[in-house]
């Protein structure tokens, strides 16, 4: 994690929790019948992530720093019956690499078989977790990435992607339309 990531993490963390009071933004939104698209999963989230929202396995796209003393921990969840998956990939600057992209699809497609909720975060809900969530959306719904962005966007809209996640997205999409041309 970058000197600037550290120093920029509290302000911004604090930003994130001042504009779900006095704006329209949410901690966190509900994408689909599986997905949950948010900001951390602060402790004092767990009642309403796993008794209300029924959330049963996590993708977790933030660095350690990010969540050390405000999540619980993999043992914690796990005591919850909730299945974490860590994907750590840098704030502000960094989009998930394609093998994390992968990785979390694949695991929110094993959860949605079971029927569970999976609550799929970064610090803020807006850049690295909505890439994935956008792949996601494009395997399940065979969409195109604006198509998958849009939706996203009408149901969290101060999602924020910049030119790198749009990359992945894009190269996600390419590989997913490649895979199916050649019936992999």
């Amino acid at each position: 994690m970058s000197l600037l990531t550290k120093v920029l993490f509290y302000p911004t963390l604090g930003y994130n929790i001042l504009m779900t009071y006095i704006s329209s933004r949410r901690w966190f939104d509900r994408i689909d019948e599986t997905v949950i698209l948010g900001a951390l999963p602060l402790k004092s989230w767990n009642k309403i992530l796993v008794e209300e929202e029924k959330v049963r396995a996590i993708v977790s796209l933030t660095e350690d720093i990010e969540t050390e003393g405000l999540t619980n921990s993999v043992e914690e969840w796990k005591a919850m019956g909730v299945e974490v998956l860590k994907l750590p990939t840098p704030d502000f600057v960094a989009s998930p690499s394609q093998e994390y992209i992968n990785k979390g699809v694949s695991f929110i497609l094993k959860h949605r078989q079971k029927r569970n909720s999976v609550y799929v975060h970064c610090k803020a809900g807006r850049t690295r977790s909505t890439t994935i969530v956008a792949c996601y959306l494009m395997k399940v719904n065979k969409w195109k990435p604006q198509e998958a962005v849009e939706f996203i966007q009408s149901k969290r809209p101060h999602i924020w992607l910049r030119e790198t996640q749009m990359d992945s997205i894009n190269i996600y999409y390419d590989n997913l339309k490649n895979s199916r041309i050649s019936g992999a």
